[in-house]
Formats: C-alpha cells, structure tokens, sequence
C-alpha cells in the first residue's frame, strides 16, 4: 500500500475556487491510497493498470495473409497483362506450409496462415492475391494485371513490437486494452484494489426505499444514486445505510467505517445548523475543509480527514440536492477517487458542438447544465438542455445523455455558440 496522505492535503485558501483550481490542486496532492493486486484478464475489466506492461516479443510474430487467396512473389507478377503460376501448396492458419516455396510458383494460402519462406535463405514470397480476383485453370492461378507488391499480406511486429510499452500504469483497462494484453501473452495483470469506500446519508427525515413514509420523511434516493456511481468508477461500497440524527451514533459510525475503509462518502449534512452532526463528528475525530466552489449547481464541497491509527481517511461530503450531488460526484469525487486509486487520465472526454439554444449566465462561475445531442433537419449535430434548472429535480437527469458545461468567464450564449459536452458514458 502506499504511503498515507498528508493529513492537510484537503485544505484550500482561496474564499471561492474555480473548478479548474480545486481539480488542479487535488490532482497535485492526491497519490494511490490502494494496494496491488495480481488477477487474471477475467477480472480486469475497468480495473487500473499497476504496472507498465511491455511486449515480450512481436505480434504477429510472423508474416501472415491478410486475406483468402494466393501467396507469390512480386517479381513473378506481369505487371501489364495476366500471370500465370502452378499451385505448388497450401497454407492455413496454425499449419504453414510443409517446406519451401520456389520462385515461379504460387501456394493457396488463408487468412491468418503464416507466409511461406523463400528457398536458400532468399526472401520469400511477399504479395498474397485475392481469391476474388483470380481464377483457377487446370491446376494454375491466373492473376489479373494491376496487382501491387506487398499487397495484402501482415507484417511481422506490425501490431507489437518486442520491448515496447502496451500499457501505461494509471490505464482504466477497457475491453480493447485487456484484449491487447491477451495478445501480448499476458494472463495476468498487475492490478490497484478497488477502493473500500463506507457511504452514508444522514437525517431522520429519511426512509429507505419500500419503506412507508410518515410526516414529514422522504425516501433516500442519493444513497443509491451515489452508491452506483462509486461502483461505475471501479470502487467497493460498503454501505452503511441512514445514521440518525444523534452526535453518538454518527460519531461512533464514523469512527467504525475509519478502521477498515479508504474513504467515507455522503451528501449533505455538513453545514451549520443545529441538526447537522456530521461536520462536528469530523471536527472531533481530525479535519474539514469547506470548498466553496464557484459552480452551478453544488457550491459546497466538504473535504476532509478522520485521523485513524496509521493514517488520515478521506471524507467527501457532497450537496443535499440530488443533481448537485451528482454534478459535484461526477465533477470532484470521481477524479479524486479514481487518483487514489492510482489512475492516470482524471478528466472525462468532452466534445465540442453548438448550441441549440440561448442563455445568459454569471461570469466568474463555471455551470453545468443537464442537455443531450440532437440532430437538426439538415443532420447537424447541436446541443439541446432540460429547460429546468432546479438541483432538486432528479428527473433532470434521466432526461439528459450528459452535462453541457459553460466557462466561468462566458456571460451569454447563443444558439450556434460552442460548447462542451460531456457524456454520463464517458464519466464512468
């Protein structure tokens, strides 16, 4: 495991920090919390990369037929009329050639099947001719005219040359990287283990889903929206459920999830009124830093640390309101939970397209409206956002395919204006 965070790592100066700052900050600071595991490919999926993987050798580690046809050498081919050459073998894929091929010939070869040798040491036969375009008489192949040197055929380390760096550590492995890796003859990998992760809410206004609601309660939908981002990002949840509103029982829950957790996560009940215990607990048990964020929607962040034993345990304390908590999740917690568990690339992918419609806005504050990709009638692609604005709107979300995200310095947009969009898929 790594070395424990610095116990003030959390800590900001500025009154009010741009996103940009807050994220440039914790990206300095943060380091991998989470120890190496070594597991099979099977179970690498959306895992991060502990180790740079490097080919042992080449892929493919011969020459080999891109195509169904025939394999010759360039030399023998006409270049201004038809060729005519014996078939003098025949080459599959996991069954090369018994022998040598001899110059004027040609071997009937498959996709995938390695490329003859050539006799006495000589280059080989170098062109494989599509089966399409030939014709077979009386044990020849006639090859039409026009056919390139070099055509269809795979080189030798076209894909993986020995000694070359695959995979970089910090990589979140997606199919296609688990796949290179199966290429490479790597059935095990070098993994970070996922992040122990405790989540809570907190509030005796709260029920659980199916259960019944009395005056006054709602039922606790941001457990459950937060508990699937955090399993989205790779991380393990443990789920501590609804802690009441008794300074004991939170404190004491605090301190049990702090053993044997690498973060504690909830949303709302930081603040300073009367019945919001956790900030106190915090404060008892090691530090809290407030982030107030110049951002549109979730002003206020809470970072901190619970001083356990050998270490200070993250805490994130996100925004009540269910689309705040998901904007500040996605936007600040998942960036800080995918750096602890080592990952490299902390930022999701954005795309640039114009907007479908008009706004205006604060300056000096960064906003984050809820918006999907549309397709006017001439095929242009735009951005279209949900009219309501409201944090507390979760059907907000479900309505939008992503985030339209507006800089802190633009006061005004029109329809045509670029904009950033960032994808839910692509914040995973």
């Amino acid at each position: 495991m790594s070395q424990p965070l610095d116990r003030d790592c959390f800590s900001g100066s500025e009154p009010l920090m741009t996103l940009g700052a807050a994220l440039a900050l914790l990206c300095a600071r943060i380091r991998p919390v989470v120890g190496i595991e070594r597991l099979p490919l099977e179970a690498a999926l959306g895992r991060i990369l502990a180790a740079d993987i490097v080919a042992g050798f080449d892929v493919p580690g011969h020459d080999n037929a891109a195509v169904d046809g025939y394999a010759v050498y360039g030399e023998d081919l006409n270049p201004t009329g038809e060729t005519r050459l014996p078939i003098a073998g025949r080459a599959a894929a996991g069954h090369p050639l018994a022998g040598l091929q001899a110059r004027g010939t040609a071997v009937r070869i498959f996709t995938g099947a390695m490329m003859p040798a050539g006799l006495q040491a000589a280059p080989g036969p170098d062109t494989v001719a599509m089966q399409e375009e030939c014709r077979i008489e009386e044990g020849t192949v006639v090859i039409p005219a026009g056919l390139e040197r070099g055509r269809n055929r795979r080189r030798r380390g076209e894909d993986i040359r020995a000694g070359r760096k695959i995979l970089e550590a910090g990589q979140r492995l997606r199919p296609q990287e688990i796949g290179l890796a199966a290429a490479a003859g790597q059935a095990v990998l070098p993994l970070r283990a996922r992040l122990r992760v405790a989540l809570f809410s907190t509030g005796d206004e709260l029920a659980e889903p199916g259960q019944p609601l009395g005056a006054g309660t709602i039922h606790d939908s941001n457990r459950y929206v937060l508990g699937a981002l955090l399993r989205q990002s790779g991380a393990a949840v443990g789920d501590l459920g609804i802690l009441p509103d008794r300074p004991d029982a939170v404190r004491l829950a605090l301190q049990v999830a702090a053993r044997d957790h690498d973060l504690l996560l909830t949303s709302g009940g930081v603040s300073s009124g009367e019945e919001d215990h956790v900030k106190a607990a915090l404060l008892s048990m090691g530090r809290l830093h407030v982030w107030r964020l110049a951002i549109k929607p979730g002003r206020p962040v809470a970072l901190g640390q619970i001083d356990a034993a050998d270490r200070a345990v993250p805490f994130i304390g996100l925004p009540g309101n269910p689309v705040a908590a998901m904007v500040t999740y996605l936007r600040i917690a998942r960036p800080l939970i995918l750096g602890l568990m080592g990952a490299k690339d902390l930022e999701p992918v954005r795309y640039r397209l114009p907007a479908a419609f008009a706004l205006r806005k604060k300056r000096d504050r960064r906003e984050f409206l809820r918006g999907w990709v549309e397709t006017d009638g001439n095929g242009r692609q735009r951005l279209q956002r949900f009219e309501q604005e409201s944090s507390a709107i979760l059907t907000s979300m479900t309505a939008a395919a992503g985030l339209i995200e507006i800089a802190e310095d633009v006061t005004e947009v029109a329809p045509g204006d670029l904009l950033d969009f960032l994808p839910f898929a692509e914040m995973r």
